[in-house]
């Protein structure tokens, strides 16, 4: 079926292509046609003369180094239009070490990134592999301009194109040598940053060879090292690193409290007399010495060799890029309790107080110092291959294919975790009287654990746990693109793109499995890494596409120019089935002064490999069914009349759902550009959006699932019953339910002023966010809809209004750029009251000097006035949102660049 609908596709291009007039064919022996300059630009595969009418934002070289930042994320998470992004902050975040972009705050997996308009793999590094793409795989020594498309283009570009597309463009045919070198340091004398870009191209006669080659070094900020995240504001963790010790067999002892017993430090306590009652003011800063911003390392490698061959031109592109990361948390976390089935054997190796710690009611709370801070750290290694060809048909239509093979491997190695079956086997004295299970392994070489003193060094050592886990994300894609004229209508020529796409995607995570084995002794996890189950699982598509530009007037009294654009995309998963996305746009250029731009898409967001394949597991969840009550319920139908539901416990299957379908969407937008010819080089541009996304990949719980079910119909292909009704599964994963809609406005201007003092060029970018609604889907089935703009909540922010200036000035050797950023206010709800988190500015500056030898320096600072993000009770622990907002402060930095 699949090959027989690519098969089609292939014919529908080709007839496509085959209504080119012959005229037009004809014309293949006017070489001289072939020189006429015509341009692509992000939002239309169509080669054109002039720029198309779509909202795009072009960041050359000169913008993208405005802020000496070492990362095209860090560049980009920036934009007014971008909201809470993955970033180097904080040890509790998700990030692990990956920098992404969520245009419209609509998320990471919602906004296309492509390279050269190419796809791009997803991320790794993290438990478990990503569905996005993680922008500290693309060097920044490659990238020469980045186009951003505040638009849906599923229908030019397929899946994901649903809040917008970035397109980052490399060096192609560079020629000369060029050497960068960086150093950055914060105010408070951290955050050292050292980078050193190489980018050399040589041209063999009509061939290009391009080398690359990345190094940058990043060094961690550490909580106790700012005043904002010295002190969590939700208050500090009850316990010590000598211990809170619970157990009703002391409450006889006279300095035994009502919160249990503890000791000072630097007292023995192998002496019961050195323990006193536990109080509130017992705590324990388990943030301390965490990370506010994360080390990072990167080392990238990239080649390119540019050859014509006739007609045609082949393009090969090698990529290697190591990414290394680290969080570090607290020591290990309290976990001791009798319910947990954890001992202390009343034995004096172990136990100072003569009786055994062993009832419900036995709870420690201690951290484990000794074993040293946890640490999770990335090891990811990023590979791709390119080929790609363009060349002409005829001398007015050019095609063009790309194929490539990417993967990107991780190992996450979670270090000073604990051995949790060790440990309650030291805490037994070792011993194993009353173990069913064979635990032959953990007694040799047992140690007994005494918590009542500083653990020694083998003790340390026998608990300690070291978790390594793999995962990788491969893709494997190829494309062939034609486009040319294919009529002459009296406002012009008739253009259009078509082509044909291929894609397959595919992820694998490997846990450790003495993470996600069963413990032995105690029964409540066998190390204390978070448990999960592996994931492998893959899809492929094949698609194909049509994109047209129909001229309707122009030199009219009325308009300029009148433009019609049409787009089309058909594609076939294996996982879900076929889906067809249509755009439609206008383009009116009232004068040389106004033109006006409206656009209606289609958009689809594809299940990922993540949301459909996550490892399966089994499990029983306390569950009361509708239907054992109410036959008559919509989603009760066929359940037997005499059916009882005879236990609470209920099997649940948690993991990905192969049943998902893809989220659509709804994009609209429409704006007005002023470019007046009685003012050179200014641009003045308007738009409006409004982004529906529906059928959004939610999850929902197993009780909601069978409310949903039984009181709408809805949903109920996750549930399972055999022939007398009873419940044999329910899947738990994610579902398609709920949908968010955005709306608001862009203003864009950028203007060019030439004087005897220099020149000087201005830019101000501002967004306003109208409207945010979340609508989600209640377990009755009815729906809950909030309206999110001007809230702050864990992580994420929505400030109705963020903006951009940045002015660049140059004369002569010297030149000089300053810069403002603005997030605008929100208010955030903790503990039942709202607090206002109010605007924030910063402002960069820098200047350089060109020695008129190769060689210019650059001095710069950035957040001039030592701006700290604002303080969010929400966002625990941390005392701020690490995504919206950055706790480095000042920062200066200098560079060196050489070109030879």
């Amino acid at each position: 079926m699949k090959s027989a609908l690519f098969v089609k596709s292939l014919v529908a291009c080709g007839i496509a292509i085959a209504l080119a007039p012959s005229n037009a064919i004809a014309q293949a022996a006017d070489d001289a046609a072939k020189a006429q300059e015509t341009i692509k630009v992000t939002g239309s595969r169509i080669a054109r003369k002039e720029e198309s009418g779509a909202p795009v934002q072009v960041f050359d070289e000169e913008d993208l180094e405005i802020r000496g930042a070492l990362s095209i994320g860090e560049i980009l998470q920036e934009l007014p239009s971008v909201g809470a992004s993955l970033n180097g902050n904080g040890s509790a975040g998700t990030s692990h070490g990956s920098s992404t972009i969520n245009l419209r705050n609509l998320g990471e997996n919602r906004a296309l990134i492509l390279v050269n308009g190419n796809r791009w793999v997803n991320g790794a590094g993290t438990r478990g592999f990503r569905d996005f793409v993680d922008l500290n795989t693309i060097p920044n020594a490659i990238v020469k301009s980045v186009e951003v498309l505040q638009d849906g283009a599923t229908a030019i570009y397929g899946a994901d194109a649903i809040a917008g597309v970035v397109n980052i463009q490399t060096y192609k045919d560079y020629v000369g040598t060029q050497a960068k070198a960086y150093y950055g340091q914060a105010g408070e004398g951290d955050r050292e940053s050292a980078n050193f870009d190489f980018l050399h191209g040589v041209d063999f006669g009509a061939n290009n060879l391009m080398v690359a080659v990345s190094y940058a070094d990043q060094k961690p900020i550490y909580s106790q090292d700012r005043d904002l995240t010295r002190t969590p504001l939700n208050g500090l963790a009850f316990g010590s690193a000598q211990g809170v010790f619970q157990e009703d067999s002391l409450a006889g002892l006279a300095n035994y409290g009502p919160d249990g017993i503890t000791r000072d430090p630097n007292v023995d306590g192998s002496n019961p007399d050195n323990w006193r009652a536990a109080t509130d003011s017992d705590e324990y800063n388990r943030w301390d010495n965490n990370y506010v911003v994360g080390p990072l390392e990167r080392t990238s490698v990239y080649a390119q060799w540019v050859q014509p061959m006739d007609d045609v031109t082949m393009r090969i592109e090698a990529l290697y890029n190591n990414r290394q990361s680290n969080q570090q948390f607290s020591s290990a976390p309290p976990v001791i309790r009798g319910s947990r089935g954890f001992v202390i054997a009343n034995d004096a190796r172990v136990n100072p107080f003569g009786v055994e710690f062993s009832g419900s009611d036995f709870r420690v709370y201690n951290f484990f110092d000794e074993v040293g801070q946890r640490v999770n750290t990335q090891d990811v290694d990023t590979m791709r291959l390119g080929i790609g060809f363009d060349g002409y048909i005829g001398a007015t239509w050019s095609w063009d294919s790309f194929a490539s093979y990417a993967r990107n491997k991780a190992t996450f190695v979670s270090d000073n975790q604990l051995d949790l079956d060790r440990l309650a086997l030291g805490l037994r004295a070792c011993d194993t009287t009353g173990i069913e299970a064979d635990v032959s392994d953990l007694a040799a070489g047992c140690v007994p654990v005494n918590l009542f003193n500083p653990l020694t060094s083998e003790m340390a050592d026998y608990i300690r746990f070291r978790g390594e886990d793999h995962n990788e994300s491969r893709q494997t894609h190829a494309r062939l693109n034609f486009t040319g004229p294919v009529a002459q209508l009296d406002a012009g020529e008739i253009l259009v793109a078509t082509g044909l796409e291929y894609r397959k995607e595919e992820g694998i995570d490997e846990q450790d499995p003495n993470i996600s084995a069963d413990p032995r002794i105690n029964n409540y996890r066998a190390t204390t890494s978070s448990p999960r189950e592996g994931t492998r699982g893959s899809y492929d598509l094949y698609e194909a596409y049509a994109e047209a530009t129909v001229p309707l007037v122009t030199d009219a009294a009325w308009a300029q120019q009148l433009e019609l654009n049409l787009a089309m995309r058909f594609s076939d998963y294996s996982t879900f089935g076929s889906t067809s996305n249509a755009k439609v746009g206008a383009l009116w250029r009232v004068n040389d002064d106004v033109m006006v731009r409206a656009n209606w898409a289609e958009g689809f967001r594809a299940p990922s490999v993540l949301e459909l394949f996550e490892g399966q597991r089994e499990t029983f969840a306390p569950l009361n069914d509708p239907c054992s009550t109410d036959k008559s319920l919509p989603g009760c139908s066929g359940v037997p009349a005499d059916y009882t539901q005879t236990a609470s416990q209920q099997p649940v299957t948690v993991g990905g759902n192969r049943d998902l379908q893809p989220e659509t969407s709804d994009n609209v937008n429409f704006g007005i550009v002023w470019t007046p010819a009685a003012l050179e080089n200014l641009s003045v541009s308007v738009d409006y959006y409004n982004i529906e996304v529906m059928d959004t990949i939610s999850t929902f719980g197993a009780q909601n699932l069978l409310n949903l079910c039984a009181t709408t119909g809805r949903n109920c292909g996750v549930i399972s019953r055999n022939s007398s009704g009873e419940i044999t599964n329910i899947v738990d994963g994610p579902v398609n339910l709920n949908s968010t809609e955005v709306s608001g406005y862009d203003l864009l201007t950028s203007y060019r002023l030439a004087t005897d003092l220099g020149r000087f060029d201005m830019t101000l970018n501002v967004s306003y966010l109208s409207d945010y609604k979340q609508v989600s889907t209640l377990a009755d089935g009815s729906t809950e809809t909030e309206d999110l703009v001007g809230i702050a909540r864990s992580r994420e922010a929505f400030p109705e209004l963020r903006s951009s200036f940045q002015l660049q000035w140059s004369h002569n050797d010297w030149s000089a750029a300053y810069s403002w950023r603005h997030i605008g206010d929100t208010t955030e709800t903790f503990r039942g009251e709202d607090y206002s988190i109010g605007s924030v500015f910063y402002h960069s500056a820098n200047a350089s000097y060109d020695f008129g030898n190769g060689l210019r320096a650059k001095f710069g600072i950035n957040n001039i006035g030592d701006k700290q993000p604002p303080t969010s009770r929400t966002n625990l622990n941390i005392n701020f949102d690490i995504n919206t907002y950055n706790a480095i402060g000042r920062f200066f930095y200098t560079q060196l660049t050489y070109n030879f």
